[in-house]
């Protein structure tokens, strides 16, 4: 069954990733190298090299490979780098991270999840992360400054507390808007100024949080998450 797996992945990384333009070779390698159907439910382990997102619980998803890997590709890591990641799920998107950083903190609000993630990252050996439970809008500043911080649920506005952990030329990757769809962003710190970009349209789950969306704040819809 891991030979099958492999194959997936391979076909993965060649036809979702890399033809949609997305050549680095490290970032190609780590995505070869990440057994991603580790990171799904049981139930949905024939389709975690689909190229799509799938439910993992909680109400929330493993993004699709594409997606994950074009925010990764915008932290633009070159392997020293220390990285936050705010929304864990299941631990996918962090141990893509992991081969590409140095260290990577990464906090998620629902325990069930927090606890499935940290326990696969160890079991698979990923030992520069550390898991963290907590209200991702407000960051980690006990690890901070990061060089790059990727959030992988939607915010009305990039978090305060986000910006000010950012090192000097970090980058802060992160859907910005409503529900249905958000504009995907990076934005980079220069002193106390910061600029952005918009990258293409998304949609994600809701970041919650002090930062970030209320419980009473965004409708439940049915919607596509990436």
């Amino acid at each position: 069954m891991e030979g099958i797996f492999e194959q997936k992945r391979s076909e993965m990384v060649s036809h979702q990733i890399k033809r949609r333009g997305l050549i680095d070779v490290r970032l190609l390698q780590a995505f070869q190298s990440v057994p991603r159907h580790r990171f799904v439910p049981l139930d949905v382990q024939d389709l975690a090299y689909n190229d799509g997102p799938l439910p993992i619980g909680s109400g929330q998803t493993i993004s699709q490979p594409y997606i994950v890997a074009l925010m990764t590709s915008l932290a633009v890591l070159k392997g020293d780098e220390n990285v936050l990641e705010i929304g864990t799920g299941s631990g996918y998107q962090a141990a893509v991270l992991a081969c590409l950083a140095k260290t990577v903190h990464t906090i998620e609000r629902h325990a069930v999840l927090s606890e499935w993630a940290r326990r696969t990252l160890e079991e698979l050996e990923y030992k520069n992360v550390y898991v963290h439970l907590g209200d991702g809008s407000v960051g980690w500043p006990d690890a901070a400054p990061y060089q790059a911080i990727i959030v992988t649920a939607a915010a009305p506005r990039p978090p305060q507390p986000l910006l000010d952990q950012l090192d000097e030329g970090g980058r802060l990757v992160i859907p910005i808007g409503e529900p249905r769809v958000q504009d995907l962003q990076v934005w980079q710190r220069s002193g106390q100024q910061f600029s952005w970009e918009s990258i293409i349209p998304v949609a994600f789950v809701p970041l919650r949080g002090e930062y970030g969306w209320k419980e009473d704040q965004w409708p439940d819809i049915s919607c596509r998450y990436y």
